[in-house]
């Protein structure tokens, strides 16, 4: 991405008018764009904006484990009862819907890298909590790895 690219993504991420904001995420077919998004979004903000992301077909397989682990992924591979006890409904339906895209692989591209930097010690008892867990939400993604821009 050039420094266009990069002024246009700050000024979306500080932008106010939501309904703006969805109408450029849903409209760009720049993969690495989504991800540099999704990476510096305020995730105290809601889901409707990383529900956008996801549901973008340039949306990459990294990005889509970003989001799982941003939004608090780590908690659903301790225990799957925190969705179903959880009474944040929004959180709730976006982490379903990455889940169930990541398990089954369903993204057009894996171009984008992401690790999720969880140490030997963490894995190991997530798989002894859960030995059918996949790999894949764990572990680094395929892909090219990129320097997010923190903005």
């Amino acid at each position: 991405m050039d420094e266009k690219d990069i002024i246009f993504l700050e000024q979306l991420l500080y932008n106010t008018d939501k309904d703006y904001v969805l109408s450029q995420l849903k409209n760009t077919d720049n993969s690495l764009f989504l991800h540099f998004f999704a990476a510096n979004y305020n995730w105290n903000s809601g889901f409707d904006v990383p529900t956008v992301i996801l549901q973008n077909e340039a949306c990459d397989l990294g990005t889509g484990l970003l989001m799982f682990h941003y939004a608090d992924g780590y908690r659903l591979l301790e225990s799957s009862d925190e969705i179903s006890s959880s009474s944040l409904g929004e959180w709730q339906d976006f982490m379903n819907k990455v889940y169930n895209r990541l398990v089954n692989l369903d993204f057009k591209s894996q171009n984008i890298s992401f690790d999720p930097e969880l140490t030997k010690i963490q894995k190991y008892k997530l798989k002894k909590n859960n030995p059918d867990l996949p790999d894949m939400l764990i572990s680094k993604s395929p892909g090219e790895v990129v320097n997010i821009p923190k903005i």
